[in-house]
């Protein structure tokens, strides 16, 4: 679920919970509501916490191989 989509599915909800006020038998939708804000809600969290762009670092280190003598450069790439 995007962003749109659950900012979409509060508003829907938020209308039907406030601003709707015909009665259907069976149906509450005040209920129905307050259940699509709660998922909207879920899916603004799912989208921040779990889908997030995934960040990478790069780290360069210099130092001299004591055999050797040479300088010696490692680089080691985190890819999350």
């Amino acid at each position: 679920m995007r962003l749109g989509t659950s900012i979409f599915l509060i508003a829907v909800g938020a209308i039907l919970t406030f601003a709707v006020t015909v009665s259907l038998s069976g149906i509450d939708l005040s209920v129905v509501g307050v259940i699509l804000m709660v998922v909207g809600v879920l899916g603004i969290v799912l989208e921040f916490a779990l889908f997030r762009p995934r960040t990478r670092s790069t780290t360069t280190r210099t130092g001299v191989d004591p055999v050797t003598g040479e300088a010696v450069r490692r680089t080691t790439d985190r890819g999350l």
